[in-house]
């Protein structure tokens, strides 16, 4: 069964397209539709780390949306494209973070000034954070911009940063979507009536009939990692991609580094490398039976399209926390495996032993279990 042929889930409708937000001076001018009539006017929702990231917080920001004249996403350059896509977000601004991005930008007036000069509208905001991530730097840096009221996670004193002090038990490993919408409840932002709280896309996205080649049921392989600790290797996708064909599917394979999605996909599968946009790439996702992937930014964004997931999941963050959300999925790799919790981006146990003992005939059998 595709994607195609499963009913779209509930809370995907349309939001506002991007561009069409407030001008700045003007607050309020997007007031009186629906909760926006009760005042709380211009919201900044931040997530400042990788796409997936951001679709995680889809959520949180649907939940702000319900009670705010106007929502602006500060997303970092990583994330900019899936904040563009979320539903309920009405703008999107961009700040490189220095205490977040892989490698870090200088700290400088400049760079700072580049971020309060997008935020001087702001009423309010929201600052959304992985458990291992201070809210704090930011929340200093709005104070200064003039951002009247700040919510946050923080289990450091913040003193006069925060007017919202969410504490947690980050020993408890919770779900990140459900983290961060906590987050937007405690800062009374309760999500809109029948909001199914999962990941979702705004719509419509892009006709790809043409880019998969128009060959059916199909399933995508996305090889790519955004850390290489989280990287199955090149040649266990390649054999996957031939067995996947051999297993009788067609098979699409996705990513932006075009040398290695043409080593997987060999002559055995339609080669997406370094052609799709973001949207594209979900229209591609939300078309497949099936996604295999590592925890990266594209097995979150099968979640936002309901699309099940085989996932590559290497223990060096807790899959309870960051596993393919609100979707069926079968989960390979050893959690754990020496690596668990370290949060590397380099693999710190020679021969990287918690995803070089998955086989490709497990993928293969996951991929029949998900399509069934």
């Amino acid at each position: 069964m595709t994607r195609r042929d499963r009913e779209t889930a509930p809370g995907r409708e349309p939001a506002p397209a991007p561009g069409r937000a407030t001008a700045p001076g003007q607050k309020g001018a997007a007031r009186g539709r629906g909760d926006a009539a009760r005042g709380r006017g211009r919201v900044l929702v931040v997530r400042l780390d990788g796409a997936g990231d951001v679709l995680l917080a889809g959520p949180a920001v649907r939940a702000v949306r319900a009670h705010a004249a106007e929502v602006v996403f500060l997303a970092g350059p990583d994330g900019r494209a899936a904040a563009e896509l979320l539903p309920g977000v009405d703008r999107v601004a961009e700040w490189h973070a220095p205490w977040i991005a892989h490698p870090p930008p200088p700290v400088s007036q400049e760079h700072v000034a580049a971020l309060t000069g997008q935020v001087r509208d702001v009423d309010e905001a929201v600052i959304l954070t992985s458990f291992h991530q201070s809210a704090l730097p930011l929340a200093l840096l709005l104070r200064l911009a003039g951002v009247g009221r700040i919510a946050a996670i923080s289990n450091d004193y913040p003193g006069s940063l925060l007017d919202v002090r969410h504490q947690v038990d980050e020993d408890a490993d919770v779900p990140e979507a459900e983290r961060m919408l906590a987050l937007t409840r405690a800062a009374g932002f309760e999500p809109p009536d029948g909001d199914d709280a999962r990941l979702a896309v705004r719509r419509p996205l892009p006709d790809v009939a043409e880019l998969v080649r128009n060959v059916g049921a199909y399933v995508v392989v996305h090889p790519g990692a955004s850390a290489p600790a989280r990287a199955w290797p090149a040649e266990r996708h390649r054999r996957t991609v031939r067995e996947l064909a051999e297993d009788g599917h067609h098979v699409v394979v996705t990513g932006h580094e075009r040398d290695l999605t043409a080593f997987v996909a060999g002559r055995h599968a339609v080669d997406l490398g370094g052609r799709t946009t973001f949207a594209e790439l979900a229209a591609v996702i939300e078309g497949a039976g099936v996604l295999v992937a590592g925890n990266t930014g594209p097995a979150h964004l099968a979640a936002a399209v309901g699309t099940p997931v085989v996932s590559l999941f290497a223990p060096v963050v807790p899959a309870a926390r960051w596993a393919p959300y609100g979707v069926p999925s079968v989960l390979l790799g050893d959690q754990d495996a020496p690596c668990r919790g370290s949060r590397a981006r380099l693999c710190p146990v020679p021969g990287h032993p918690c995803l070089s003992q998955v086989t490709s005939e497990q993928v293969v059998k996951a991929v029949r279990e998900l399509t069934q």
